[in-house]
């Protein structure tokens, strides 16, 4: 005889568990409660999955989904000062990926090369006093100033983001040529609020 044969003659309903009837009951003085405490209590209730406090098992469960934090920029930020006071750039000359990997100011060519202006030096106000030709994907505006001033030359390539939206980072004007869709939504907003404090009606889409 199989277990499924047994359940069909038994029958499927189980007849429900009656408690709070005493000790007679054979469900115990305490009617499978326990003793004491807030569970033991009438109109206790506490919220779903609650722990007793402890990490519930939900918050223990790792994350899975979306996140912008894998389309960050890393960069490898290397200060002036670090670059005039290796032997390589003492004199000058031209400050690059490969340059910087070969001096060791840079680990490798894994990320984009940002180039820092301070000089590490004590005095506030000291400059640089040699001539540099960088050329690397992003200087910052301090630096790039030290470095014209001391009569090199700056050429910032961009990051791949920078070139997929068309940002010449060499010109004063880093706003985007290329339009993504973020940004043409972005654009259309300020234009319809533009119309709207006009009392024009907005632009519709397409």
């Amino acid at each position: 005889m199989m277990i499924h044969e047994i359940t069909e003659i038994a029958g499927k309903n189980k007849k429900r568990k009656r408690v709070g009837r005493g000790p007679g009951s054979g469900r115990g003085k305490t009617s499978t409660r326990g003793f004491k405490g807030a569970g033991s209590r009438t109109g206790n209730s506490r919220r779903y999955a609650f722990e007793g406090g402890q990490m519930p098992y939900f918050r223990r469960m790792p994350k899975f989904g979306f996140t912008n934090v894998q389309f960050r920029t890393l960069f490898w930020a290397v200060n002036l000062g670090d670059i005039v006071k290796h032997p390589d750039f003492a004199k000058g000359g031209r400050v690059d990926d490969g340059t910087l990997i070969k001096s060791g100011l840079v680990r490798d060519s894994s990320r984009d090369v940002k180039i820092l202006g301070d000089l590490k030096a004590d005095a506030e106000d000291a400059k640089l006093t040699v001539a540099l030709d960088v050329e690397v994907s992003r200087v910052t505006a301090g630096a790039r100033a030290k470095i014209l001033e001391a009569g090199g030359k700056v050429n910032e390539l961009g990051t791949r983001r920078d070139r997929v939206r068309g940002v010449d980072r060499n010109s004063d004007d880093h706003t985007p040529k290329n339009l993504t869709k973020k940004l043409k939504r972005l654009r259309q907003s300020e234009a319809n609020k533009a119309a709207f404090a006009r009392g024009e009606a907005p632009k519709k889409k397409g």
